[in-house]
Formats: C-alpha cells, sequence, structure tokens
C-alpha cells in the first residue's frame, strides 16, 4: 500500500513516525511518502517537505509567510496528485491540513484519515462540519473528544494517547537519583524542574517569573530547567546567569521528571507527560494583555481548562495559573503548597491515577494504524 502523511511541527513528526512504523509490521510493502521529519525519514520513504518550512505558529507569522505557506500547500496537493496514494494521513495540523483534506477528498477521491484530532472543542468547533465532509476515519487521542464529536454525530475511533506509550517505554526507567545527579553534575538536593514551553517566545514569556518563584525555595532544592529541542542552548544563557545556580538540561526531559519532587510547567502535552510520570505539578502560562485574555479565555473558547490533566479528568486537578493569575506570588504559594502540603500533593497524585485509567493501555500508534490499515483491505 502507498501512504501519504502529512505532519507540521515536531509532535506531529513523532507520533508519524511511531504510527509508520506500526504500520510497517502490518504491511511489509508499505510505501511511504510525506511532509514532516528526521523521525519520520527515519522509518523510510521519501521526504518532501520539512516541517522546519511550514511550521509558522501565531497570527503575524502565518501572515508575513502567508505566501511560503500557500506554495507548500500547493506542492503538497500537486505531490499527492501525482503519487496517487491508497490513504492520506493527516496528522494534527489543522490550518493547513483541512486545506488538504478538503482537496483530496473532493478532487482526488482519496481516501482521508486524520491522526491527533484538531483541538475544535477549545475553539473554531465550527470545523467540525469540514472534518465531517472530508475526514473518513477520525482517530482521537484523548478520550473526552469521543462524546464531543458524538454530540456532532459524528462517530470516532479513541485510539488511546501516544503519550502514555512514549513514558511507558521510555529510557533510563530504573535510574536511581544518585545515578542521576552524578550523570549530570548536580547537588545532592532535590529537584524542581521547570519546563517553560517549545518556543523562545514562550519561553520568554514564562521561564523568568517561573525562576523567581522558584528560587525562594534554593536552600533546600535545585533549580533544573528541561531545554527545548530545537533551542540553541546560548538562548539560556542569560537565564543561567540572572537565576544561579540554575542548571538547564537538553534531551533530559524525562529523565529530569522522574528525579523531581515537583514542576512548574506550561501547559500542552508537557502537562501530561508531567503527570504520567507522577510528579506533582503547577502550570504556568503567561499571556499578553491578561485582563483580554482572561474574557477572551471565558468567553471565546469552550473549555474550561487549558491543561490536558484537567481536561481528562473533567475538573481541576492542577491549579492553572494564567492570564491574570500568572504572578510570581501565586506561583510560590503554589509550589509551597506541593512541597510542603502532604495530603494536597498526595490528592493530586491520586487524581493522577484516575486520569491514567481514562487514558488507558499503551498501544495507541498499533491501533491507529490497525484501523487504517483494515479499512483500505477489499471485502
Amino acid at each position: 500500500m502507498k501512504y501519504y502523511l502529512v505532519a507540521g511541527e515536531a509532535s506531529g513528526d513523532l507520533h508519524a513516525s511511531n504510527l509508520m512504523q506500526s504500520l510497517k509490521e502490518l504491511d511489509k510493502d508499505a510505501d511511504f511518502r510525506f511532509l514532516g521529519g528526521d523521525l519520520m525519514q527515519s522509518k523510510g520513504g521519501m521526504l518532501v517537505k520539512h516541517y522546519r518550512e511550514m511550521a509558522y505558529m501565531g497570527i503575524l507569522p502565518v501572515v508575513l509567510h502567508a505566501r511560503t505557506i500557500l506554495r507548500n500547500l500547493e506542492l503538497c496537493k500537486r505531490d499527492i496528485a501525482t503519487y496517487q496514494p491508497d490513504v492520506v494521513i493527516l496528522v494534527d495540523y489543522p490550518g493547513f491540513n483541512l486545506k488538504v483534506a478538503k482537496y483530496v477528498k473532493t478532487r482526488l477521491h482519496i481516501p482521508v484519515n486524520y491522526y491527533i484530532s484538531p483541538k475544535v472543542w477549545a475553539w473554531k468547533e465550527y470545523r467540525v462540519k469540514s472534518l465531517k465532509k472530508y475526514v473518513d476515519e477520525m482517530l482521537c487521542i484523548l478520550p473526552f473528544e469521543v462524546d464531543f464529536f458524538k454530540k456532532h454525530r459524528y462517530k470516532v475511533h479513541y485510539v488511546g494517547n501516544p503519550t502514555v506509550d512514549a513514558v511507558m517505554h521510555r529510557d533510563y526507567q530504573r535510574e536511581s537519583f544518585d545515578a542521576f545527579v552524578n550523570a549530570h553534575h548536580l547537588e545532592n538536593k532535590p529537584i524542581i524542574a521547570l519546563l517553560a514551553g517549545s518556543r523562545k517566545q514562550e519561553i520568554a514569556n514564562n521561564l523568568p517569573a517561573m525562576l523567581e518563584a522558584a528560587k525562594g525555595f534554593a536552600e533546600g532544592y535545585q533549580i533544573v530547567v528541561a531545554g527545548a529541542p530545537g533551542i540553541d542552548p546560548e538562548f539560556y544563557k542569560e537565564f543561567e546567569r540572572l537565576f544561579p545556580p540554575v542548571k538547564v538540561l537538553f534531551n533530559r526531559t524525562y529523565r529530569i521528571l522522574a528525579q523531581s519532587d515537583a514542576a512548574l510547567v506550561t501547559s500542552g502535552t508537557a502537562t501530561l507527560e508531567t503527570a504520567l510520570l507522577n510528579v506533582p505539578q503547577v502550570v504556568c502560562y503567561r499571556m499578553s494583555m491578561p485582563k483580554l485574555s482572561s474574557w477572551g479565555f471565558q468567553h471565546i473558547l469552550h473549555t474550561p481548562f487549558i491543561s490536558l490533566v484537567n481536561l481528562i479528568c473533567g475538573r481541576e486537578v492542577v491549579k492553572e495559573l494564567f492570564a491574570k493569575k500568572f504572578t510570581v506570588d501565586h506561583i510560590r504559594t503554589e509550589l509551597t503548597q506541593l512541597l510542603h502540603v502532604q495530603g494536597y500533593r498526595q490528592n493530586m497524585l491520586d487524581n493522577y491515577k484516575e486520569m491514567l485509567q481514562k487514558l488507558g493501555d499503551p498501544g495507541a500508534s498499533d491501533r491507529a494504524a490497525g484501523i487504517i490499515y483494515r479499512q483500505l483491505q477489499p471485502d
């Protein structure tokens, strides 16, 4: 079978590469062509365009690079038409991928599968109409999405969450605290982990306040920042200078979390990873124009929470400090609770167990691959 995949950012590259591996195990003759990244390329097939040339986030970057985005879109359409795959698999990245889905379904009449649903439950709910029209199989990774789409009379598949797989199969699972601190020349003190985002602007917005809040605990704890992949280490030097003796480690996020007593985390998949590694956390996210952002959250977004932990559990499990609530004092107060109030800390850890039950067993990529492969078989 011929498979065409489109992933427009680093997380999509990871999840798509795992899906490709699972498809190869089912289909020995699998042939891949894709827009994606290095991880997908490592599975074989032809890389048409790297996501580094596609990943524009935010209103201004999208406007400034509108011509490039349109060229990439036309390239993708032409390439799919020439390749004539048996199925097109779209991975998240909705602004781009929904346009691809419409073209493939209406012009080429090729089956379209979507792995990792766009977050239409949070905003742009009108996109559900396009999904129903142009996507044959929707493969979701968040359990509450099934009920959301059911409300719109759209049957979808919940395949499990690939982050569960990533955490369950991580390296260094048996690493001791002593081995970790010795390997990275750290102090023999408990660790507070800081995960401040994956993009420069996000890190610049969040990390200074997180460091300011955490430094009040420096006598009894050490602060370790998980450096974001793809960010030049030099970018973090100024933070290390302003907040000594903070330590920044790269490509060690799971190892850092596994040895930490608590974590300050921006929203996104990092909140889920932190919970799966059983680390008490506070979600910190600075927004420009905090009063306006708070109004927008209440009146525009269709979700009560910003963290995946709370969204999956359907209630507040971890404290979310964003917009008007994002202050050094609020972060410091919550961190005190996590580190020193045993009942508060244990309640959060107990709720993590419920979250894991809702997510289900590992095997998301295998289940997704099974659905895709079976639909291509003759009746």
